[in-house]
């Protein structure tokens, strides 16, 4: 008999639109024919879950076979038992890839079929359902690692351990999968661990037990992972294993213990509360999840947890806000996040003693919370209840078009879809519900973890609401409102005045919607208040003509000022570093997300350090889709606004010193470059395989930097000075595969690698780009290549190199890449620079390029009143040059002034080597940081590097004195000194 057709009776006429098409493609294609009898209301129920789901629409079509099968056998109307998924899949390992492929894909494709069915079907409760996804993806990963468990053995033989015992990998899964309550269109966080080093034994070739595994790994991933003509399996992610990116893709239990007691992060902790092993022998897990549970759960009562959770969701709101995912019942406010943090609050703080808090499901959890009297009964309910309808209203999202999304969508049907799928007729009443839901969760989770917040009172500085109210809404007068503005310290009230009536008229003001009208209202007397409050520090009119291109930015996204209006202490800064620098105004303008870092002023004021710059990237990419290089790299703009913003706001303020300026101006570059790079790796490695290395050996690239990144000297909005360099197998090619990368020839291959670098690195958005990038420097320069490889920059920077690049070459260092290629690259610098030269020739040659420079910017510094800081004589390119001749001429026989690529360092090693008097250095030193001081202050104020001369005469005629003297007798001693 054939499939009856959908009874669309109970169904919104759009819905059932929907359905009625999709009826009309089946019969175009063929109606299916059935053998089973089909229960009663079928015609109802495949309304129901087609008008909810057009992937289930096109699964049917496109494979009436598999859903023919699951009518036939009953499987649509089952519930599995534990062990259903891998009876149906089989337990024989499948070692030809391809067909290892296809079989994981068509169990898949045949399984998410029943299972969003039955649940947009109400046959199964949201336990089961995740039950379910959790059971499927179990049985897939079991599989694959057999299979690819056997693929490899057969070719390497069996990796034993020290103790001579096979060893198998432990696959950890984590996150939802780990909790067994995976969602139906979700990845899955997994880690690869096996217990002991060693080696194979009795295959065709014996290697390492983890490059076995990693291998082993890697076939793994493909196999669930990889999209092709029948999908895909799983998406997996990686990057919750130990050093993450840049950590190997299989570890060993001691490895994996030493991590996480000696570099472990409050982040990693929370990761591991859900791990649940996969695979391998009982005893062999058993004695993994010992030695990770001291570093998850504290031996002590640990409400330290509640700080470190505040701080974690203080991150995820910013990227919410900053991403406009409000209505993302994951992320948002009052959404499933939440719940999961205020469960895990109570597992840190009380789990070390009590091993009934180690649960990795939260539903019992949550149970377990009211029992022991950590949370109301009521409010446990309320939770539970919460979440279930939270997760209902995720897997609704999802199952529209099997994509791994959160979103409320915000077209009206796919609305109404999730709405009736989750039983409302109507999307009003289940938005309603919806915002009741999280109105609940909120709530609780701010009582538990989030801190209070302290309402301000709507006059900025506690008095005066009413009067900053009358002058926004223009109820008091022109003049009566000037008069008052200047009694409280605005120096030019009919400016300012003028300018809220010319912002008040705005065609943008006029054109917002209701709410958006009412939160900018209630806003800007509160900001008049504040810019008054702070009148004796700042200029009122011109701090608020700084501030209106901010809130013109933002009038489309008024959220951000209900946060302004609600954190006094945000305002207070915006105020406050909006008078100091219009640079930093405009930054918040353009990106008014940096709003979110004025939240916390100890932070604001604290840049962090490298590592911690490394860690907090990391984290924020964690949060990112691996394949979603859009995301990824608004991610990275985000980082580095954030972060210069902070440095920014440390120098106006005077909390951070020059030298420390640039050190954080110079760590986000590095950090971002060392981040792109690998980016870029992948890519190329997903696209052609891995480049062959030389002699056995692991290929290597690095990136050189020179100019201000070089010598640790980067400024606000400085380019980046870049040379890229390569170590591989010269006539060896990139190992392609029978999975569609093509195999290319290694110089090829690390010239793509360059150019997705500087893809990368300078694609222009709305944004702009992550940083301008000059690669002129490389060998040749712009008619050179633009990689070189390690041996082809070692001879042109002995034989072709003039000397201006062996100037330039003073200030080079690698900041990102293979670590030995560094070092090797390094060692190049080093024996360049150290060469034999002629002092006379040398010193000719100098003074010749930079008079040429001089000629070159002539007419520039006509203004003897005024000074270029960088290029006039006296200035910042006459303390490099001197810098960079003392290196070439002195550096053989003083080879500490090779330590060092930044100008004060080497200064310094110039006067502990008695070189140049102390005196003379502590000149040169200190007229560098001057010009530099004043030059930063200038990108600050967005001005020009031409001051007035007469504050810098005396650091000037210094450095003329020590010019002349060098380029003159070739000594930076004095006569007879």
């Amino acid at each position: 008999m054939n499939i009856p057709e959908p009874d669309t009776s109970h169904l919104p006429e759009e819905l059932a639109g929907i359905v009625r098409h999709g009826w009309v493609r089946l019969q175009e294609a063929g109606l299916p024919d059935i053998d089973a009898g089909l229960p009663d209301g079928f015609a109802r129920e495949l309304a129901t879950v087609w008008s909810g789901s057009d992937f289930l629409i096109e699964t049917c079509l496109q494979n009436p076979d598999t859903w023919v099968e699951l009518l036939d056998g009953g499987d649509l109307f089952l519930d599995y038992p534990d062990d259903g998924y891998r009876e149906r899949l089989g337990s024989g390992p499948e070692t030809d890839t391809a067909a290892l492929h296809r079989r994981l894909r068509a169990f898949r494709r045949r399984e998410m079929l029943r299972i969003v069915w039955r649940d947009l079907a109400r046959r199964a409760t949201l336990e089961q359902t995740v039950r379910d996804m959790s059971l499927l993806a179990d049985a897939c990963i079991r599989y694959a690692d057999e299979s690819t468990y056997r693929a490899h053995e057969a070719q390497f033989g069996t990796p034993c351990g020290r103790s001579g015992a096979p060893q198998r990998l432990v696959i950890l899964a984590l996150g939802k999968l780990g909790a067994m309550e995976l969602n139906v269109s979700s990845d899955v966080d997994l880690m690869f661990l096996f217990p002991e080093g060693g080696a194979t034994r009795d295959g065709r070739r014996d290697i390492d037990n983890q490059q076995f595994f990693i291998r082993q790994g890697q076939a793994l991933i493909a196999a669930l992972h990889q999209v092709d003509a029948d999908g895909f399996v799983f998406r997996v992610d990686m990057r919750l294993r130990p050093y993450g990116d840049s950590g190997p893709m299989a570890m060993h239990f001691d490895a994996a213990e030493e991590y996480y007691e000696e570099q472990g992060r409050e982040w990693e902790r929370y990761a591991l509360i859900k791990a649940r092993a996969v695979t391998g022998a009982p005893a062999q897990v058993e004695d993994l999840m010992r030695r990770l549970r001291p570093f998850v759960y504290r031996r002590y009562i640990d409400f330290g947890v509640i700080a470190s959770l505040r701080d974690m969701k203080r991150l995820i709101n910013q990227e919410v806000r900053r991403k406009g995912l409000q209505e993302d019942v994951k992320l948002g406010r009052g959404g499933i996040r939440e719940v999961e943090f205020i469960v895990q609050a109570f597992q840190l703080i009380r789990g070390g003693r009590d091993r009934r808090y180690q649960d990795v499901r939260l539903l019992p959890m949550l149970d377990l919370l009211a029992a022991e009297g950590d949370l109301e009964p009521e409010t446990a309910s309320a939770l539970q209840e919460a979440y279930r309808f939270l997760r209902n209203t995720e897997h609704a999202i999802q199952a529209i078009a099997d994509r791994q999304t959160q979103a409320l969508p915000r077209d009206h049907l796919s609305r109404l879809r999730v709405a009736f799928t989750r039983g409302y007729g109507d999307v009003e009443s289940f938005l309603a519900e919806l915002e009741r839901v999280r109105a609940v969760v909120h709530g609780c989770f701010a009582d538990i973890i989030e801190p209070e917040q302290h309402d301000a009172g709507a006059g900025g500085d506690g008095s005066h609401g009413e009067e900053w109210q009358a002058v926004w809404n223009h109820a008091l007068g022109t003049g009566e409102a000037r008069r008052l503005l200047a009694q409280h310290g605005c120096q030019d009230p009919a400016r300012f005045t003028g300018m809220l009536e010319a912002f008040r008229h705005s065609d943008r003001v006029q054109r917002m919607q209701a709410v958006g009208r009412e939160r900018l209202d209630a806003f800007l007397p509160v900001l008049i208040g504040e810019i008054l409050r702070q009148s004796e520090q700042v200029d009122a009119a011109e701090t608020l003509e700084r501030i209106l291109p901010l809130l013109n930015a933002v009038l489309r996204r008024t959220a951000y000022l209900v946060l302004l209006q609600e954190n006094p202490g945000a305002r207070s800064q915006l105020v406050r570093l909006c008078a100091a620098s219009p640079w930093i105004a405009a930054e918040l303008a353009d990106t008014p997300a940096l709003l979110d870092e004025l939240l916390n002023t100890e932070e604001l004021y604290s840049p962090p350090g490298l590592q911690a710059l490394r860690e907090e990237l990391r984290q924020q990419l964690l949060r990112v889709p691996e394949d979603d290089e859009e995301q990824q790299l608004e991610c990275l703009r985000y980082f580095k606004e954030s972060h210069v913003l902070r440095v920014a706001a440390s120098e106006v303020v005077g909390t951070l010193p020059l030298m420390k300026v640039s050190d954080y101006l110079t760590w986000i570059a590095e950090v971002i470059l060392d981040t792109v790079l690998k980016m870029a790796w992948r890519t190329m490695s997903a696209r052609h395989g891995e480049p062959s290395g030389r002699d056995g050996a692991q290929p290597g690239f690095a990136i050189v930097a020179y100019g201000k990144l070089g010598g640790i000297e980067l400024g606000y909005g400085s380019d980046l000075d870049l040379v890229f360099v390569y170590e591989a197998d010269p006539g060896g090619v990139s190992a392609g595969d029978a999975q569609g990368r093509r195999s290319i020839d290694n110089s090829t291959w690390f010239t793509r690698m360059a150019q997705r670098i500087l893809h990368l690195l300078s694609i222009r958005t709305h944004a702009g780009p992550l940083y301008e990038i000059d690669v002129r420097l490389r060998p040749s320069g712009a008619s050179g290549l633009l990689v070189a490889s390690l041996g082809g920059f070692r001879s042109y920077q002995q034989e072709d190199a003039w000397t201006w690049e062996h100037q330039a070459l003073v200030r080079a260092r690698c900041v990102a890449g293979n670590e030995s290629l560094c070092r090797e690259i390094e060692q190049v610098r080093r024996d360049i620079l150290a060469r034999e030269r002629d002092a006379a020739e040398l010193l000719a040659e100098v003074r010749a390029m930079r008079d040429k420079m001089r000629e070159a910017l002539a007419g520039r510094s006509a203004d003897g009143h005024q000074m270029d800081l960088k290029q006039d004589a006296g200035g910042i390119v006459d303390i490099e040059f001197m810098v960079q001749y003392c290196v070439l001429a002195w550096a053989r026989e003083h080879p500490a002034l090779l330590e060092w690529s930044d100008n004060i360092r080497i200064i310094e090693s110039l006067a502990s080597s008695g070189l140049v008097d102390a005196a003379d250095a502590e000149c040169l030193i200190e007229a560098y940081k001057a010009y530099r001081m004043e030059m930063h202050r200038q990108a600050l104020q967005q001005r020009p590097a031409r001051v007035p001369a007469e504050p810098f005469t005396g650091c000037r005629d210094d450095v003329c004195r020590l010019w002349n003297r060098l380029m003159e007798t070739g000594s930076l001693k004095a006569p007879g000194g």
